[in-house]
């Protein structure tokens, strides 16, 4: 059975009460200074992912409640504008993770290098779901912490290998061409 939302999930929304008082362009201010993503950006993801049922986001129900579930978002938005901006988060999320990947995986960054900008980003990351009032078991964040440095250290092992190889490839070339 599909899931509905209605005026009782809105009255217990609990999310974003740290910044409530806060005007758009402050907190938008926030994020741009950390985050590639806008204030807008931000709430919308965040809204699609808890009102999420097995056919996608309720994107009319969260437009039209937009101003009661996120007290910095002060109109309501179309069902289109939600998506919009949902996509919106997605692009620039999938940017930034193939940008942050190119930068690994050309041996732009050291091993060292790569933890500490992992553990800035987890640190906002953090911050972000703390100030959202969403949270994180222990547990939960450890695993996902491990499970990430895992695949960077495979990557920034792969991009070393990589980079030897066709190192090695180049300088056997100019021998043989010499």
């Amino acid at each position: 059975m599909a899931r509905h939302f209605g005026q009782e999930d809105v009255n217990k929304y609990k999310k974003f009460k740290k910044v409530d008082g806060a005007a758009y362009r402050k907190v938008n201010q926030f994020l741009r200074r950390r985050t590639y993503v806008t204030a807008r950006e931000w709430a919308i993801a965040r809204l699609c992912t808890d009102f999420r049922t097995r056919n996608g986001a309720e994107m009319t129900f969260i437009g039209k409640h937009l101003p009661d579930l996120v007290p910095f978002m002060k109109e309501p938005y179309t069902a289109q504008a939600v998506n919009q901006a949902r996509n919106s988060f997605k692009k620039k999320v999938t940017k930034s993770g193939a940008t942050f990947f190119y930068g690994a995986m050309c041996g732009f960054f050291t091993q060292d290098e790569l933890d500490d900008l992992l553990f800035e980003a987890s640190e906002v990351a953090r911050f972000l779901l703390e100030v959202e009032r969403s949270s994180l078991e222990i547990d939960e964040e450890i695993e996902i912490e491990e499970r990430i440095s895992d695949v960077m250290r495979s990557v920034g092992e792969a991009a070393a290998k990589l980079l030897r190889s066709r190192e090695e490839e180049e300088n056997t070339g100019k021998g043989e061409s010499g």
